[in-house]
């Protein structure tokens, strides 16, 4: 490398071809198992799109992902943890009024979604903006159906008032495959793995003065909840999914989560 390279570059470079180099010597990689590998890749990048990144599901189901963001977000006890981000998170969704429905396509068991954004104290936070989605009752994103499903269907963004309160109704979250007809899903086949997420909803909740919060809250008893594709389950993020009798919704899941203080993130 040249003597003007920017250090960080050359750090993350040099590891990099270390460490390929030890792979390719520890496992004597063959050329015909080279060329499989460059094959691969390949067709990993030849099938994304604006709406399908299959590279981001490669680093998923290889546990890279998580693994970024537990070095990238260490937080202090209490606060609510961070996980995967995942492939379907699309800008600019609707705000919604608190309370409002977010499933738009009448489908699926309908929830209630309730709880608080709350500091390391217990006190609310004013002015989060809580973004949420979820797939459909098929399992299926807005973004995988755009010729079936409407959209911004299961999606929406909620501002917290001073009570820190929020609540949104959508439907129960299902269990679904990541997209499996791909190269990842053919990987995943070869190493004898499902390729199934445990039924979640998403968050990204961001505040003035708080670390961004990326997060699922799973549903718990789901029969996939140890064998996450993508890793992505943690114990503290599995919530209650109450069912009511005769209330408007059929379930109601109540969540509190607590942010971080920005001067508090910590790297790696």
């Amino acid at each position: 490398m040249g003597k003007d390279v920017d250090q960080r570059l050359a750090t993350i470079m040099a590891g990099l071809v270390k460490h390929l180099h030890q792979f390719a010597r520890e496992v004597e990689l063959t050329q015909s198992e080279w060329e499989y590998a460059i094959g691969f890749l390949t067709k990993t990048g030849q099938i994304c799109s604006a709406e399908r990144q299959e590279f981001i599901l490669l680093s998923d189901t290889l546990g890279v992902s998580m693994l970024v963001d537990a070095i990238n977000n260490r937080r202090p006890e209490g606060a609510t943890e961070n996980t995967v981000f995942g492939p379907f998170h699309v800008e600019g969704a609707p705000v919604r009024q608190m309370g409002e429905q977010i499933c738009l396509d009448g489908k699926g068991e309908s929830c209630l979604f309730t709880g608080r954004v709350i500091d390391l104290d217990g006190k609310p936070i004013e002015g989060a903006h809580i973004d949420v989605w979820s797939d459909n009752a098929e399992g299926y994103y807005d973004v995988q159906q755009p010729d079936i499903q409407p959209r911004w269907n299961n999606r929406g963004v909620f501002i917290t008032g001073a009570d820190g309160l929020y609540s949104f109704v959508g439907i129960k979250p299902v269990s679904y495959p990541i997209p499996d007809d791909g190269p990842v899903g053919k990987m995943l086949a070869h190493l004898g793995r499902h390729p199934y997420r445990p039924a979640h909803m998403h968050y990204m909740i961001r505040a003035k003065g708080f670390q961004k919060l990326v997060t699922h809250t799973f549903v718990g008893g789901d029969e996939y909840l140890t064998s996450d594709a993508v890793f992505g389950v943690k114990k503290t993020l599995i919530a209650p999914f109450v069912r009511v009798e005769g209330g408007e919704t059929l379930w109601r899941s109540d969540f509190d989560f607590v942010l971080a203080p920005a001067e508090n993130l910590a790297g790696g």
